[in-house]
């Protein structure tokens, strides 16, 4: 088998390149995974032999992505929320037009190649004519409301034409906030719900731009990773016709996420962390959705994180064994 992951270096792409060269894909070996980004993928993927790195912008890249035959495509390549509501322009070229390009060349190829794309719970929020509500249902009209929930919709709209079309076989998977990352932080509004337990963790002190009585909707990177997976693997009458499905979520306070930080990791790490509002980011945040309905996503056999406290978890034995890897 043959997949192409765009955004192929960035941290979920990685680790989702990583999840499929050892584990296959739908019952089948990686005969070669290619990884597309504007920066080298990390060096533990570059050295193994299936793997070929094309760096790059996608739209640059797509000029001769359409003279290859992929079987599978992860599409994750895109600029944040943060970053497209900051710079119109840019948002513009790394969503909409990257995405219009790479369809575009798998439509060239030929071969009708099965299309997983990374969309957003953004594309759901509160028009003033069309309240969101409360708890978000797989048949909730998604009304953006941010430059970044409008490309990836207008995109999803794009993979379903193409699917209607038999260019492609195409899946929109709706990701939840992905807590906790590591590494340095991003340009994603939601970026300070990994920071403010990251950097604790790390002795390092973090800022919190929202109230604590705010609630989220999250997925561990494993859930996340798992969910690509599963939907890409799915067929289409498994997933019941509709291409878009939101991935489980987790829904949890600020105020409970910073409880399980210092029930994990104790009341100095928790201290770290103060609140100093930023309308900007707020805004946002509070436009998202933080309630859904998984009887979907579970249909197919994935659920939410059980609680925080594993999410916490799972970051600290992860780190601790990039540690020894290191050491």
């Amino acid at each position: 088998m043959k997949v192409l992951i765009t955004g192929g270096a960035g941290f979920l792409g990685a680790r989702l390149a990583r999840t499929v060269l050892a584990n296959g894909l739908g019952g089948e070996s990686i005969a070669e995974l290619v990884l597309a980004d504007q920066f080298a993928p990390p060096p533990d993927l570059l050295a193994d032999p299936r793997v070929r790195a094309l760096t790059g912008t996608l739209v640059e890249q797509s000029a001769n992505l359409c003279r290859e035959a992929f079987d599978t495509v992860f599409h994750l390549a895109a600029a944040v929320s943060a970053e497209c509501e900051a710079d119109f322009d840019l948002g513009m070229r790394s969503n909409l037009d990257s995405t219009r390009a790479l369809l575009e060349a798998l439509r060239a190829a030929g071969n009708a190649p099965r299309l997983v794309f990374s969309s957003s719970a953004a594309v759901y929020g509160s028009d003033p004519g069309l309240p969101m509500p409360t708890v978000i249902r797989a048949d909730t009209m998604p009304t953006p409301q941010s430059s970044y929930g409008i490309q990836k919709f207008i995109c999803e709209q794009l993979v379903a034409d193409y699917t209607r079309k038999s260019f492609i076989d195409g899946r929109n998977v709706r990701l939840m906030t992905v807590v906790v990352r590591p590494g340095r932080p991003n340009g994603a509004a939601s970026g300070f719900f990994s920071g403010i337990i990251r950097e604790p963790i790390a002795g390092q002190p973090a800022v919190c731009p929202v109230a604590p009585e705010t609630p989220v909707a999250l997925l561990s990177p494993a859930r996340t990773i798992q969910g690509l997976i599963t939907v890409a693997e799915a067929s289409r009458q498994t997933l019941g016709g509709r291409i878009a499905l939101n991935l489980p979520a987790l829904t949890v306070t600020v105020a409970e996420m910073l409880d399980a930080l210092e029930a994990v990791a104790g009341a100095e790490t928790r201290a770290l962390v103060r609140f100093e509002p930023d309308p900007a980011i707020a805004r946002l945040v509070y436009g998202w959705p933080a309630f859904f309905d998984n009887s979907r996503a579970q249909a197919l056999g994935l659920v939410p994180d059980p609680d925080f406290h594993s999410i916490v978890r799972a970051f600290l034995a992860e780190r601790a064994s990039e540690t020894v890897l290191l050491s």
